[in-house]
Parts: C-alpha cells; sequence; structure tokens
C-alpha cells in the first residue's frame, strides 16, 4: 500500500501537531485506485482507519481539529459509564498489542483526557495509520466529481470529490468511498424549546455554556457563588447540578435552577433505592435530597421561549403548564440538551435522513431514545447504513443524529461491517455481531465525585 505523506502526531500536546499540506496526487487514476476518505479522526473514525489499515486499503483521514480526538479534549474532566472493555475497537487492539501497546484495565472506567491519552493517540501513531492522518483539514463540500445531485447518469462510477481547507487553501480530493466520522458534539441544541437559535440566545454566548463545563476545575471561578440554571434531565445535567451543589455547599442563598420539560421532576429521579442498578440509584436520590431540601428549584414541564439580560443578569421566559413564567436573577446557564448532525456540507449528496430524528433513516425505528437505551439497540452495519449515494457511510453517533442512546461499541461495529463490504468480504459484513449487557453499560451512572462526573448523552458512552 503506497500512499505519500509527512504527517507527524506529537503524543500529548493537543496543539503542537505538525501541519502538513495535502499532496493527494491522483493523474487521472481509476476510481478504483482511489482512497478510502475517513471525515474525523474520534474513536469511530480511528476504528475505520485500523480496518481499512488491516485490509490493506488505502485511505486517508481528515480532521478539522487540531489532534485526534480533538472534541473530546473539551470534556476530558468527565468519566464515561463504560470501562475500557467497551471502548477499545478489536482491530484496533490487535495492531496496538503487535507494537507492544500497555492496554489498561477492561474494569476501569477511563475519562475522556484517559481515552484520548491512553487509546486515541496511541491508534493514530501506528505505523500502519500515521503516515494517512491529516490535521486541520475542514471539509467544506462533497460531492460527485463533475456532478450536482440532480445528475444521474453513470453517477455510481464517478469518484467523490472533497473540497477540503487546509491553512486557508483550498484542496480537492478524489475519493472512492467516504466514511463521515464527524459526530455531533460541535452542534449543541438551543435553549430555545421549539429549537430555533435566536438572536437573544446568540448575543448572550458569554453567559450560556452548552454541554460538560469543567466546574471543579478550570471553570470554577465563572460559577463560584452564582446563580445557576441547568436546563435538561437527563445524567449530564443532574451531574453537574451535583457538582454545583458540593461548589457552593456554603452559599445556601444560591439555589440552582433546575429546567426540564419532564411531566414532574420525579421522572428524573428513577429508580432510586429500588433501583437494580445501585450507583443509578444513589444518583437519583441525591438529586431528590437536593430538590426537597430546596437546594434546587425545579422548573417541570417547562419550555424556554427566549432567554434575556435585564438588570444585569438573566432572565429566562418560558411556559409552565400553560402558564408564561419569567425565571429571574440567573447570572450563568448550562445547557445540556443534546446536540444535532451537521449535514451542511452534504448538500450535493443524496441521502436517506429521517426526518425527525436526524438519524440514518434506516436505524430511525430501532434508536428512538423513548424506547431504547444505549444497551438495547439492536446491531446493525452496513445495510442499515447504506446511502442512496453508493459507497457513501454516516457512521457513529451522527448515525444516531439527535438520539442520545449512542455507544462506541455500536460505532465499532459500524465500521466493521462498512470495510468488511467495501473490500468485498460481503458476508462478514451482513454478519453483524455486539455483545452488549442489557443493562451497565450505557445505564449505570457512576456518584460523580469533586473532581469528575459521568455522562453518556454527550458524544459516548
Amino acid at each position: 500500500m503506497k500512499q505519500q505523506s509527512k504527517f507527524q502526531i506529537t503524543n500529548g500536546n493537543c496543539c503542537s501537531s505538525a501541519i502538513v499540506p495535502l499532496h493527494i496526487e491522483l493523474n487521472k487514476k481509476e476510481t478504483s485506485s482511489l482512497p478510502v476518505v475517513v471525515i474525523g479522526a474520534g474513536p469511530i473514525g480511528l476504528a475505520a482507519a485500523a480496518h481499512l489499515a488491516k485490509a490493506g486499503e488505502k485511505f486517508i483521514v481528515l480532521e478539522a481539529g487540531t489532534c485526534v480526538g480533538n472534541y473530546i479534549h473539551q470534556w476530558g474532566h468527565v468519566r464515561l459509564f463504560s470501562p475500557w472493555q467497551y471502548n477499545v475497537d478489536k482491530v484496533a487492539r490487535e495492531l496496538l498489542e503487535k507494537h507492544g501497546w500497555d492496554a489498561p484495565s477492561p474494569d476501569e472506567i477511563p475519562t475522556g483526557k484517559e481515552l484520548v491519552e491512553g487509546y486515541l493517540e496511541p491508534v493514530a501513531n501506528l505505523p500502519e495509520i500515521q503516515p494517512y492522518i491529516h490535521l486541520n483539514s475542514k471539509v467544506l463540500s462533497v460531492s460527485k466529481k463533475g456532478l450536482d445531485k440532480m445528475k444521474s447518469a453513470n453517477r455510481e462510477n464517478v469518484p467523490f470529490v472533497l473540497y477540503v481547507r487546509q491553512n486557508g487553501l483550498i484542496e480537492q480530493i478524489e475519493a472512492k468511498a467516504i466514511i463521515d466520522a464527524t459526530g455531533t458534539w460541535g452542534q449543541p441544541n438551543p435553549i430555545n424549546a421549539d429549537g430555533v437559535w435566536t438572536e437573544n440566545e446568540k448575543s448572550l454566548q458569554s453567559h450560556i455554556h452548552y454541554g460538560i463545563p469543567d466546574i471543579n476545575g478550570n471553570d470554577r471561578d465563572k460559577y463560584l457563588g452564582k446563580r445557576i440554571a441547568v436546563i435538561g434531565s437527563g445524567h449530564s445535567a443532574i451531574n453537574t447540578i451535583l457538582e454545583l451543589s458540593q461548589l457552593n455547599e456554603s452559599n445556601s442563598d444560591k439555589k440552582i435552577v433546575w429546567i426540564l420539560r419532564k411531566n414532574n421532576v420525579e421522572e428524573a429521579y428513577g429508580g432510586e433505592e429500588k433501583d437494580a442498578l445501585q450507583a443509578r440509584g444513589e444518583l437519583g436520590l441525591k438529586i431528590h435530597q437536593l430538590v426537597d431540601s430546596g437546594q434546587v428549584e425545579a422548573y417541570t414541564p417547562y419550555r424556554v421561549q427566549k432567554v434575556l439580560m435585564e438588570d444585569e443578569a438573566l432572565k429566562i421566559v418560558g411556559d409552565l403548564r400553560g402558564e408564561s413564567v419569567s425565571i429571574q436573577g440567573v447570572d450563568e446557564v448550562i445547557v445540556n440538551t443534546g446536540s444535532r448532525p451537521d449535514f451542511s456540507f452534504l448538500n450535493e449528496i443524496r441521502l436517506h435522513i429521517e426526518s425527525a430524528t436526524e438519524s440514518v433513516e434506516a436505524l430511525a425505528p430501532l434508536i428512538d431514545p423513548n424506547l431504547h437505551s444505549c444497551g438495547t439497540v439492536r446491531p446493525h452495519g452496513e445495510i442499515e447504513l447504506r446511502q442512496p449515494e453508493e459507497n457513501f457511510y454516516i457512521v457513529g453517533m451522527k448515525s444516531y443524529g439527535r438520539a442520545p442512546t449512542f455507544l462506541m461499541a455500536t460505532g465499532y461495529e459500524q465500521v466493521r461491517s462498512i470495510v468488511a463490504y467495501l473490500t468485498g468480504d460481503y458476508e462478514s459484513a451482513k454478519k453483524v455481531e455486539l455483545d452488549l449487557p442489557e443493562t451497565g453499560v450505557c445505564s449505570v451512572n457512576l456518584t460523580p465525585t469533586k473532581q469528575e462526573k459521568s455522562c453518556c448523552n454527550t458524544t459516548f458512552c
């Protein structure tokens, strides 16, 4: 497998990785000789690279950020739910062990930072993968060479063309297949219950955090002694509230505002002492106690209509059981309402996307978060992930659209099946298997300490 690249990855420093222009020489080669392009160098994108490398398939990985696992660095302080045994792709492990990798204990549960440093960086530095990763390479658009979306004649025999920006320059790269593993982390849902970004919300970004702040670390001063509103009813929101309560336990007058859309706050507590999973039950008990003590002021079912700045404080206006209710005097807002996929660079690609979940269409009935948790979605692979555009696949968290039930191990099986299909192993592509317990991987919630918290509905479980 011959490819030319001078790319180097620097371990442990997200911002110091070398930046090398892309020079993919095509010289009118046949489509079959072109590389498979993987977009995104997170866990699923790197797993795809590992499978392609093992199969001897030509590939390149394009990463918009300055390092592999770029978005995970933003929540490096957060501890996952799932232990290492579910976080490492089998083929990536095989390649790592061939080069003497010191694997972490399978039962330990890593933080995001540990996931990057202990797994993603070693995978990216494998000699079979490292030369073909290109950082600071943002894909602006994808199309078929010489054809817009409307043209059908001979479309399946025409290569893809990717428009990629690197260091201010636009490169065009041709590919015989594309695996989109860009995820959803960088596209949070807005505060507005209608799902619409308003100018008021955009103008107040300095007071709004989307995702999981490092409350007991770098973001401590921002939230210390402040009146904070947390929006969301999942485990990320609950853990955020628990950390805020620990941070401001000496400021009893600074009540935490908790905004949920559930019919009543009890729905967010889970089974508590009756829960078969003790850690999850303890989490429900703790948040229940905080609400009962009055330290947390819950508004539910509350649907935010707008957020304003009034008298140097935020004012949240919304609907509470059919009445307009304003929450005033808020210093900061933390939004834990999930994220959504970005299809803007795929406007010229023919896609089947389900209208409600924004997931790959065939996955929608499998991943409805009202019916499924991470451990109850049945295994699926190349067949379910096929798009009308032949040899184009959306994988990982992005394949789930807005559904928050994605598990890394699911993504690993997705790319295994896809690579098997692309390399002609059709029988293997059809045999989709995933060994996961129904509970205990995505449903367990670790009781957070003052230094860490657990999450399930962010990028990975």
